[in-house]
């Protein structure tokens, strides 16, 4: 099994080392992107399980990245934690408008961003299974839609 990915997309490079740094004790790899339009970039090069997306970035900010990350068939899959100095319920609810899957406000406590990475990146894995499970039933179906019997006979 390959490690989790996980991208970094903040455009101020102190927060991005610290994020990396607290990220440091997971067993996964860590990309930087330092602004919105980077981050897509780096989202189809990448192809990470996890952004942890800051909302504040030039370009594109985090809003627009999430919701064009949620609307496309080929991202919508991938974990958003929207990690920001933002904490007004206002831009909570923007964020959740957008399509994040968790929100953090700065500064960062590790402890709290290690639980929601680990916590996140399980989820992950069990979203991951169950589409592999759906496909295969679905491969399993015959030409009629009825799944097998137990046998394995339509």
């Amino acid at each position: 099994m390959s490690l989790p990915k996980i991208l970094i997309a903040d455009d101020n490079q102190a927060n991005c080392e610290l994020l990396e740094a607290y990220l440091d004790d997971l067993d996964c790899d860590v990309a930087i992107a330092v602004d919105g339009r980077d981050t897509l970039d780096k989202i189809a090069s990448f192809q990470p399980d996890l952004l942890l997306l800051d909302i504040m970035m030039p370009k594109l900010n985090g809003f627009e990245v999430c919701k064009k990350i949620k609307e496309d068939p080929t991202t919508k899959r991938i974990m958003v934690l929207m990690v920001t100095a933002l904490n007004e319920l206002g831009d909570i609810e923007r964020a959740v408008a957008a399509g994040t899957d968790d929100f953090l406000s700065k500064p960062v406590q590790r402890v709290e961003l290690m639980k929601r990475v680990e916590n996140m990146l399980r989820l992950k894995d069990v979203e991951d299974e169950v589409e592999r499970l759906r496909r295969y039933i679905e491969g399993m179906e015959d030409s009629d839609g009825t799944p097998p019997d137990a046998t394995g006979r339509s």
